[in-house]
């Protein structure tokens, strides 16, 4: 599993050399004392203007000597003095130089945010030119973000202005990085096509480096598309113009590029010779993101030429470097960037389990999901002095013996997936390939881990075949406010079965003989990437029966995640949920441009039988202000919101908060203020942010489980309610109908005030079976949609 890595050029922002001026007066005139202070004034500024000068100078040659760390601390400096003055060219130059070190060092979020400061002041000041540089900066750190949208953007108005002033250099230098990311997208004939210009361009203008540059993505294009012979020649060419231009950063990548390609024609000597070559460059110029792509894929050749220790050495000298780069960064940059680096995770298992580690595997599989949740959960938890104490704050990984350790504490049989892509792709950026095997672990709650594999003969995209389960098995009333014409139910019912029975299949016939025997023994799953939307509790075995009939499940992001679960449990409210907030049929708000969300009458019915069991008075239609209800969910033991869910309407329409950050999808309705009838949608942003006490949250709307899938889990309103504290979410997996909801909430609630302190899954499993009773069992959309996320007990 090889990873190919491309960094774009990266233009240095001119260091403004500013002298300072005397002039001499022949026939001095006495000065008034507000004079001098004036004088005194401009002295000062002259001076630092100069000392920042002179400070920037140094930096500028420590960057070149990739010495990054004293050149940061120089212009650090030289910022403080320029803000000491008026000179914001000055101030924007530093600004931008600061970005580049900072992106060269790896850390992408300081990078963005000094590139956006010197753009501004650019912008104010109308140097064109400049600002077209930093943009194009800028676009370089968010693509090595993994923000390809972002950096796309940038590009192009980097290009823009870079056509206005007739900068050829400039415009072959974001042709280059536009080619870079067009590859990463799989647009190969686009990426193609924009290099070649790029190429021209290059030699037109003489720019060697840039010549050598755009030759190496040519060559990974082509060698993407199994085109060797072109691709090696475009390396061999580049190798030889970096090394003529002394460019240590073409140079690597050149040098790796031919380590691919020698690797695909089986010569791993000299594969991993060109290789060994590469890496010793990148330390060299002290690039820890490309001395961890080269240690990745210095391991892949070594596993493949069977030398199974020296990979695994490598792979694990690549994960501490990954783990390291994303310390820095805020949650939302931490997934982008996580999503780049999963590879190397994965490759680490492969090689774990081809030496016959399945334990070592399994806490290398931990380490590679959830990581960003993981450090979320760890800050909202941990004391404010705890990590005030320290610039960053990281977590350990769970070893083995914490694993079987989470697995007794919670009494239940811990099934974690790993999807393997198929071994032949070139992983550039967040590309997937197709997945190739599974491997499962089975933690029973004596400790004992059991290891299985499941090998596809054909590859598979399990993405698609979890998509034709979805739509397969829902009908056309949900709760959605949509209405689809499916056509013939019997159809669908049919295709649906088959589907259920493929995954079951692939994901429970596997491990089915070491599954708990008992029907009320907890099982959680943990998935991986498109496994998170599989319906568990709808997969069918031989004889017909759901997975639901034989055993009571729930889910979970990670086994570290469902660890802190349970340490939520010790600061919510537990007063039986007398004091929940259950939430029916808000008077909806209006999308605009778009038809108004349908009334739900019978999750108003809901809500009233719920509240009614619990003791409490439900908040109905015009009452369930957005505002309200924000104010009484801090202080709720149980919040139950009846209502509709969106999810890629909210970022179409823009209704997710405009930050740097990069949004989480997901929105509830709730009932707007009467002066803005828009106004009436939760976002999963805003949950985030909160701090709530509630022991569970039930989610009774449509999608409410579903998000953008990422490296780090699932995006969305799940991963909104644990950040915000809480350790039991209910979520649906699809578009529910809504009198069948409501009958199986409902009944969730009756089975859940049985018992005090029931099982939480097995309430909903009794629910479904209940449900199973009175509802067809060729339609289980009416009950199989909802899911736990967390804490059972």
């Amino acid at each position: 599993m090889i990873i190919w890595s491309k960094v774009g050029l990266i233009s240095l922002l001119t260091v403004n050399l500013t002298g300072a001026v005397s002039i001499l007066e022949p026939h001095p005139q006495p000065l008034s004392l507000s004079r001098r202070r004036e004088m005194d004034v401009v002295a000062q500024q002259q001076f630092s203007s100069t000392k920042a000068d002179s400070l920037s100078e140094q930096a500028a040659k420590y960057l070149k000597a990739n010495q990054l760390l004293k050149a940061i601390d120089l212009w650090e400096q030289a910022l403080i003095l320029v803000g000491k003055t008026d000179n914001k060219s000055q101030e924007a130059n530093i600004l931008g130089n600061l970005a580049i070190a900072y992106n060269r060092l790896g850390n992408y979020s300081k990078a963005v945010d000094n590139n956006q400061k010197s753009l501004e002041i650019f912008r104010q000041l109308k140097i064109k030119e400049k600002e077209g540089q930093v943009l194009n900066n800028l676009g370089n750190a968010y693509q090595a973000l993994g923000d390809y949208k972002n950096a796309i953007a940038s590009f192009e108005k980097s290009f823009s202005i870079a056509r206005q002033t007739n900068n050829r250099a400039e415009e072959g230098l974001i042709l280059n990085n536009l080619g870079q990311i067009y590859i990463n997208q799989l647009k190969h004939e686009k990426a193609i096509k924009t290099l070649q210009n790029s190429l021209q361009i290059s030699i037109s203008e003489n720019d060697v480096v840039g010549q050598a540059s755009t030759l190496i993505g040519l060559g990974s294009a082509h060698h993407v598309l199994g085109k060797l012979d072109k691709a090696k020649e475009n390396f061999q060419t580049s190798l030889e113009l970096a090394q003529k231009a002394k460019d240590k950063q073409r140079e690597w990548e050149a040098l790796g590029g031919l380590g691919f390609v020698y690797e695909d024609l089986k010569d791993y000597p000299q594969a991993i010779e060109y290789v060994e070559k590469s890496l010793a460059i990148t330390r060299e110029i002290n690039n820890p993101q490309a001395e961890a792509t080269i240690l990745n894929n210095l391991g892949h050749t070594l596993f493949k030429a069977g030398r199974l220790t020296e990979a695994e050495k490598q792979l694990r000298q690549a994960v501490k470097l990954l783990d390291k780069l994303r310390l820095e960064l805020d949650d939302a940059y931490q997934i982008s960037i996580f999503d780049t680096q999963l590879h190397t995770y994965n490759l680490l298992q492969q090689i774990l389990v081809a030496q016959n580690k399945p334990e070592e595997a399994l806490e290398a599989s931990e380490q590679g999901r959830a990581r960003a949740f993981a450090n979320l959960l760890a800050k909202k938890t941990a004391k404010d002095k705890e990590i005030n104490s320290q610039k960053s704050f990281n977590i350990n990984n769970p070893s083995i013996e914490q694993i079987k350790q989470i697995a007794k504490t919670q009494n239940a049989t811990l099934v974690q997936y790993t999807l393997v892509p198929e071994d032949g792709f070139k992983h550039r950026g967040k590309l997937r390939a197709l997945t190739e095997e599974i491997y499962i672990w089975v933690v029973k709650p004596t400790g004992e881990v059991i290891f299985r594999r499941h090998k596809f003969e054909q590859k598979t995209s399990l993405k698609s075949l979890v998509k034709s389960g979805h739509k397969c098995i829902r009908l056309r009333n949900c709760r959605s406010g949509r209405k689809e014409s499916i056509g013939n139910t019997k159809a669908i019912e049919n295709s649906s079965k088959n589907e259920l029975e493929k995954l079951h299949t692939i994901l429970i016939e596997p491990i089915a003989d070491v599954l708990p025997k008992s029907e009320e023994e907890h099982v959680i799953f943990i998935p991986h990437e498109d496994l998170f939307l599989v319906p568990f509790a709808t997969l069918k075995d031989s004889e017909e029966k759901y997975l639901i009939e034989k055993h009571t499940i729930s889910t979970a992001p990670s086994i570290q995640i469902l660890n802190f679960t349970n340490k939520l449990k010790k600061s919510v409210i537990k007063d039986n949920f007398k004091s929940a907030l259950i939430v029916g049929n808000p008077t909806m708000p209006t999308i605009p441009k778009q038809e108004a969300l349908q009334e739900l009458p019978h999750s108003e019915k809901e809500a009233r039988k719920i509240a009614n069991l619990l003791g409490t008075n439900p908040i109905i239609g015009a009452q369930a202000t957005k505002i309200d209800v924000m104010k009484k969910m801090p202080n709720a033991s149980l919040i139950h919101l009846a209502t509709h869910g969106l999810l890629d309407e909210v970022k179409e329409l823009g209704l997710l908060q405009k930050t740097k950050k990069l949004s989480s999808p997901g929105a509830l309705a709730l009932a707007p203020p009467q002066e803005n009838k828009h106004n009436g949608f939760l976002t999963s942003d805003e949950i985030a942010e909160m701090e709530l006490q509630a022991e569970m949250v039930v989610l009774s709307a449509c999608e409410t489980g579903m998000g953008e899938i990422t490296g780090d889990g699932v995006l969305g309103l799940s991963r909104a309610f644990i950040a915000a504290k809480v350790p039991t979410v209910v979520v649906s997996l699809w578009t529910v109908p809504d009198d069948a909801t409501s009958k199986l909430m409902t009944e969730f609630y009756r089975q859940l005030s049985k018992t005090q302190n029931q099982n939480k899954a097995q309430a909903l499993r009794k629910a479904m079976l209940k449900m199973l009773e009175t509802e067809t069992s060729l339609d289980p959309d009416n009950w199989a949609a909802f899911t736990l996320v967390g804490e059972a007990k």
